[in-house]
């Protein structure tokens, strides 16, 4: 289904100061910006950081979410976020399997 992670999303409850952190960090400025999302590009990886999120979610690069999210449901991992587009033709969906969080990205067509 993937060759590599190329996406991980931190929570951020205090964004100003989580965003410091990983600029000085990642030694790069964040490529989004806004206050609903952070994210720095490392080459072909992004990191990002989410003032809602509560766990750490690493995602994989999907041509089909929801037949990936299908196959996975099939395997035994529940869904924690049905397909959504989150701006631009962008689309996530989560699942969990024992206690972990994970998601799925498809880029806009």
């Amino acid at each position: 289904m993937a060759n590599s992670v190329l996406l991980i999303v931190y929570p951020a409850k205090d964004l100003a100061n989580t965003k410091k952190f990983f600029s000085t960090y990642l030694d790069t400025e964040p490529y989004v910006d806004g206050e609903w999302y952070v994210g720095y590009k490392l080459g072909d990886m992004e990191v990002g950081l989410d003032p809602n999120g509560a766990t750490i979610i690493s995602y994989i690069d999907t041509d089909d979410v929801e037949a990936s999210l299908k196959t996975l449901k099939e395997v035994g991992a529940q869904v924690v976020k049905e397909p959504t587009d989150v701006g631009g033709g962008l689309k996530v969906a989560q699942v969990s399997i024992d206690g972990n969080v994970l998601g799925l990205r498809q880029k806009a067509k």
